[in-house]
C-alpha cells in the first residue's frame, strides 16, 4: 500500500493532484484544513489493517484522553460521531452517484445527481446543528465542508463524463471554447445558442460564428464620424496615452491639427503630462491641463468649436480611493463620452474587475489594446460579451498612428483562432468538469 500526503490551496486542486498521481482507485484516508490550504492523505492499494497500524482514523491513545477534561472528551466523541455520520453519508452518496452514472437516458441521471446533492446537503446540515456553537462544532463544520468539496468534485466529474458520452459534439464545443480562453459562464451561454441537431461539420464553424455575433462593436471611426469629446479611462498600464496619440493622429490627418485638442487630467503619474505634450508637439496639437471638475469645464468651454477633443485620465485600480474623485470630475460635464481602455494581455478576472470598477461611469464603449502581446484573447472577449460592452477600436502595437483599427468582431474571432493554432496544450478533464459540471446546493 502506498500512502502519500497532498497539499493544495483548495479541495479541487488537492483532489486533482490525487487523481493525477494515484488514479481513480485512490482512497482518501483523511482531510485537514491548514494555514496554507487543504491537506489530503490518500492511499493506493488500500489495506485497512495497515491503515490502522499507521494511525489514520483511529482513536487517540488512552493516556492522551485521560489528560483531557471530561467536557473535552465528550466534545471529541460528539465531533467524531458527526464526522463519521457525514463521512458515511458522503461515501454512500458518491457510491450511488457512481452507480447512477451507468449509460442510460440523460435526463434521469441529471435529476438523480441533483437530488443526490440535495440529500447530502440535508445530511450535512443535520450533522452540524448544535445548540452550542463552540470550537468542536466549528471543527465539525470545517470537516464537513471539506467532504462537501470532495463530493462536488466527484459529482462534477460524473456530470462532465455523462455529457461527453451523451452529447459528444456539445462537449467538443465546450472543450474548444476553453482552449480559446473563453470563460465557463460565457461558453455555456454560447453553447445554448447551438441548434439541438448539430452535425459534426456545424460543430466546427458554428461556435465561432456565434462568438462573433455576441461581440458588440460600435462602428465608430474618426475618419467618417464626428469626434466630439472622448475621455479614455482605465487601470494603470493599459495604454491610454498611446491610444490617445493614435486617435489624435488619425483625427489630424482627416480634419487638421487646428480642429483637434488634447486634455491631460492625469495629475498622479509622474511625467504623464509631459508624455502627452510630447505627442502634441509631434502632431502640432495643443495640450491643455485639467486637475478638477471646474478646470475641465472651463477647458471644454474654450474648445467648444473643436472637432475632436481627447481627455487622458489617470490609471487607477478599482480599489484606489482617488477613483471616486476621477468619477466626480468626469460627471461634472454631461457632453463627455467615456471610453474604457482594456488590455487584452491581462487576465480575464482582472479585465472583468476593471469593467465592474468603472461601471459607475457607465462607459459607452471600450478599446481593446495590446492584442499583439496577448497569448490568448478569449478572456478579454468573455469580459466584453458578459457585460455587453461595445468595442470602438483595437490596437496591436506601439506605432502611431498605424497600429489602431476599428473593432471588427470577425477579425477578433479569426485572431483568437490563429492564436489557438500556436498552442498544443489540451484542457485537463478536471478543469472541464469543474467548469461545466453540476453545482451542488450550498450548505449554511
Amino acid at each position: 500500500m502506498k500512502i502519500k500526503r497532498f497539499v493544495a490551496p483548495d479541495m479541487r486542486q488537492a483532489m486533482r493532484q490525487v487523481r493525477d498521481e494515484q488514479g481513480p482507485d485512490a482512497v482518501i484516508l483523511s482531510t485537514r484544513r491548514m494555514d496554507d490550504g487543504i491537506e489530503i492523505i490518500a492511499a493506493l492499494d488500500y489495506d485497512e489493517a495497515l491503515v490502522r497500524e499507521a494511525g489514520f482514523g483511529v482513536e487517540p491513545p488512552p493516556a492522551r484522553r485521560e489528560e483531557a477534561p471530561i467536557r473535552a472528551q465528550r466534545d471529541d466523541l460528539e465531533r467524531a460521531a458527526r464526522i463519521d455520520q457525514a463521512r458515511a453519508a458522503t461515501a454512500a452518496a458518491v457510491e450511488r452517484a457512481a452507480k447512477s452514472s451507468a449509460p442510460a437516458t440523460a435526463a434521469p441521471q441529471r435529476q438523480s445527481s441533483a437530488a443526490l446533492a440535495a440529500s447530502v446537503a440535508d445530511v450535512v446540515r443535520a450533522a452540524t446543528v448544535s445548540p452550542n456553537n463552540d470550537a468542536a462544532v466549528n471543527g465539525v463544520r470545517a470537516e464537513i465542508n471539506n467532504l462537501r468539496e470532495m463530493l462536488e468534485v466527484q459529482l462534477s466529474t460524473l456530470a462532465w463524463n455523462q455529457m461527453d458520452r451523451d452529447q459528444p459534439l456539445r462537449a467538443r464545443v465546450l472543450r474548444e471554447m476553453t482552449r480559446l480562453g473563453i470563460d465557463g459562464d460565457v461558453a455555456r451561454a454560447l453553447c445554448a445558442e447551438l441548434p439541438p441537431g448539430m452535425t459534426a461539420e456545424q460543430a466546427r464553424y458554428l461556435p465561432l460564428g456565434i462568438l462573433s455575433r455576441n461581440i458588440r462593436t460600435s462602428g465608430r471611426n474618426f475618419d467618417t464620424v464626428g469626434g466630439g469629446v472622448t475621455a479614455l479611462v482605465g487601470t494603470t498600464g493599459v495604454g491610454k496615452t498611446t491610444t490617445i496619440a493614435k486617435l489624435a493622429a488619425r483625427a489630424v490627418l482627416r480634419h487638421g491639427a487646428s480642429n483637434v485638442a488634447l486634455i491631460s487630467a492625469d495629475q498622479y503619474r509622474i511625467g504623464a503630462g509631459a508624455q502627452l505634450e510630447h505627442y502634441g508637439r509631434l502632431l502640432g496639437v495643443r495640450v491643455f491641463n485639467a486637475h478638477d471638475a471646474t478646470s475641465l469645464r472651463n477647458v471644454l468651454l474654450q474648445l467648444r468649436g473643436r472637432h475632436t477633443v481627447l481627455v487622458d485620465t489617470a490609471g487607477l485600480a478599482g480599489n484606489d480611493p482617488k477613483l471616486q474623485e476621477q468619477f466626480e470630475t468626469l460627471r461634472a460635464t454631461s457632453d463627455v463620452r467615456v471610453c474604457l481602455v482594456l488590455a487584452a494581455n491581462a487576465q480575464s478576472q482582472a479585465i472583468d474587475n476593471a469593467i465592474r470598477a468603472y461601471a459607475p461611469l457607465a462607459p459607452q464603449s471600450a478599446i481593446l489594446t495590446k492584442l499583439d502581446e496577448a497569448p490568448l484573447i478569449g478572456g478579454a472577449l468573455s469580459a466584453v460579451i458578459r457585460h455587453g460592452l461595445p468595442l470602438d477600436y483595437t490596437t496591436d502595437g506601439q506605432r502611431v498612428p498605424e497600429d489602431i483599427a476599428s473593432a471588427d468582431a470577425r477579425k477578433l474571432v479569426c485572431l483568437a483562432a490563429q492564436l489557438l493554432k500556436q498552442r498544443t496544450d489540451e484542457p485537463d478533464d478536471a478543469i472541464l468538469a469543474e467548469r461545466f459540471g453540476i453545482a451542488t446546493p450550498a450548505i449554511a
